[in-house]
């Protein structure tokens, strides 16, 4: 079914992460469906060959608890042995949010083909749309 990407964004960095992946996956010649974690389920997300999941770090390294997390905690069960890409933004520490989510996708047999944590202070615009075209 192609290629999906689901965020969450709270200040807007990972949106604008999320919109250059999704440009990325099309730029390559890939069809892709970019949706916010609110407005598609889990078993509909889980319809798709590919995923690129974007959520940046919130409190103590973790992801966003009242709807990226029940959202991803519903997927995970559902996609195991599918090619994912992880992807968001943070704002300190040195992005170990994104070796915890990593360790986590890939212990439910998961297929993490590529990571990618930005800066919020760095412009991770073209590095996202690298990213989405590995994934068309």
């Amino acid at each position: 079914m192609g290629t999906v990407v689901v965020y969450w964004s709270g200040s807007g960095n990972t949106q604008a992460l999320a919109e250059a992946v999704s440009g990325g996956v099309k730029a390559a010649g890939g069809s892709c469906d970019i949706f916010a974690a609110d407005k598609i389920s889990a078993a509909k997300a889980a319809a798709y060959d590919k995923l690129l999941l974007g959520c940046p770090a919130m409190g103590a390294e973790e992801l966003e608890g009242d709807i990226f997390e029940p959202f991803y905690g519903a997927l995970e069960k559902l996609i195991k042995g599918k090619t994912v890409g992880l992807f968001g933004s943070y704002g300190w520490g040195g992005g170990e949010w994104m070796e915890i989510w990593q360790k986590r996708a890939e212990a439910f047999g998961i297929n993490v083909a590529a990571v990618l944590p930005v800066n919020e202070s760095e412009n991770g615009t073209e590095d996202a749309i690298a990213f989405g075209k590995k994934f068309a």
